[in-house]
């Protein structure tokens, strides 16, 4: 179930990652929050410093193994823009970290790249849940649709 707080947090995500793009990165913005909704970190992509595995939900997991209990990660939820790609899908189920909301699934991601005729991306898009079984997972937020394919259209445009 998506909450009310749940779509405040789901936009700052969405604000992020305008922020990326703004920056010459990848459109992609998180947040970490406690269970008592305190905002804990927040990151974008900056995989535009030619280390790919600067996604922000790496951040997440790395700061929250090194700052948080394992319950408080578990109690934690991480809202994103996009669903989590293998990799920092890999991360959050290492790190424990609790419930996932993400905006913008991978496979409208990937359905927009087939659109504008974009090469894949070099991973998988598989679901959060084919690489953490069990995980709890919310989205995609359809309210945040429109804008995400903004986002990545403008990004697209900018790098062909």
């Amino acid at each position: 179930m998506i909450t009310a707080t749940d779509l405040g947090h789901v936009r700052r995500c969405v604000e992020l990652a305008r922020e990326a793009l703004d920056d010459g990165d990848e459109p992609f913005g998180s947040l970490l929050v406690s269970a008592a909704g305190e905002v804990l970190l927040e990151d974008r992509n900056r995989v535009r410093s030619a280390d790919a595995t600067r996604h922000p939900e790496i951040a997440i997991a790395r700061w929250a193994a090194a700052n948080l209990t394992a319950g408080a990660r578990a109690e934690s939820t991480v809202y994103t823009s996009g669903e989590h790609c293998p990799m920092c899908a890999a991360a959050h189920g290492w790190a424990g970290l609790g419930r996932i909301v993400y905006a913008a699934s991978n496979e409208q991601l990937t359905g927009w790249l087939a659109e504008w005729s974009a090469p894949p991306p070099p991973v998988a898009p598989l679901p959060i849940t084919r690489v953490v079984p069990g995980a709890d997972v919310h989205g995609p937020v359809l309210e945040w649709a429109e804008e995400l394919r903004s986002l990545h259209r403008a990004r697209f445009d900018r790098d062909s």
